[in-house]
């Protein structure tokens, strides 16, 4: 399985293991992708909405994270439906991870069928 011009975009943490499990999956079944760690790069706004428009804020947003349960409860109780993207943008290890992009074809989280149907357009898995 190979995937010569690669669209596919990996986001994560490098220290995730559910995101290394998942760039491993990625490397074994020969997937060409592009790593962006959210602590380097985070990701942009209009990346964020984007996101938040395909899967919702309930997929996106990482309730049972350290960091969402270090915020004020004011922060997270006050939370309305159009701050999400920016409380994302601001921070990064609050959004369920890993992402895989591949073109408009998203999926959150690591699940191998997911990734197999995200990349079903690249001719790869």
């Amino acid at each position: 399985m190979t995937n010569k011009d690669s669209t596919v975009v990996l986001h994560g943490i490098k220290s995730c293991d559910t995101v290394r499990r998942a760039r491993k999956w990625l490397e074994s079944h020969d997937i060409a992708f592009t790593f962006r760690d959210f602590r380097e790069t985070g990701p942009r706004l209009n990346e964020i909405d984007r996101w938040l428009t395909q899967v919702g804020p309930d997929v996106l947003l990482n309730k049972r994270s350290t960091t969402w349960k270090s915020l004020d409860d004011s922060v997270k109780n006050g939370l309305a439906p159009g701050q999400v993207a920016k409380l994302l943008a601001e921070y990064p290890t609050l959004i369920k991870r890993p992402i895989l992009e591949n073109g408009s074809a998203l999926t959150v989280g690591f699940n191998e069928d997911r990734f197999r149907d995200v990349l079903a357009d690249t001719g790869g898995a």
